[in-house]
């Protein structure tokens, strides 16, 4: 039972300790993304504020950069605008930029870190980029 116990305890510590491995494109002019910057942050904004942001970002590789996909982290996190992908749809080319948006759920009082996944033909295909900030307390309903 010792060993078992010791076993799993090994298996949890490892799992635990595991860093996100991605597998880098190994095409030396694969797409990369560089970003104007990769945390967000929203300061300090009213309950029901708006929560859309932007992520700048410039294809600095050497041929067309596609994003397949973006998702937050948890439901409180949109890349979906408006029913439309937050992202281009269209390839991005060497040298040019765009534009990530996306939205932070303000009616959720208190202090916020999520990140925001990036799939993509890109040097590496996965990247994560954070949005932080706080929203203040919902105001009292007024008295009458």
């Amino acid at each position: 039972m010792k060993k078992v116990f010791v076993l799993f305890a090994t298996i949890f510590a490892l799992a635990a300790n595991a860093q996100e491995s991605v597998v880098p494109n190994m095409d030396p002019n694969a797409p990369e993304m560089k970003f104007e910057t990769e945390v967000l942050d929203y300061g300090v904004v009213e309950y029901d504020a708006n929560g859309i942001r932007e992520f700048k970002f410039t294809n600095v590789g050497k041929t067309p950069l596609t994003i397949t996909g973006v998702s937050g982290e948890c439901g409180c996190t949109a890349t979906t605008i408006d029913g439309k992908p937050g992202w281009p749809q269209e390839p991005i080319l060497p040298g040019k930029s765009g534009v990530i948006k996306v939205k932070y759920d303000t009616k959720r009082e208190g202090r916020f870190e999520k990140n925001v996944t990036i799939t993509s033909n890109a040097k590496f295909a996965t990247k994560k980029v954070r949005i932080k900030g706080e929203v203040k307390a919902k105001p009292a309903a007024p008295s009458n």
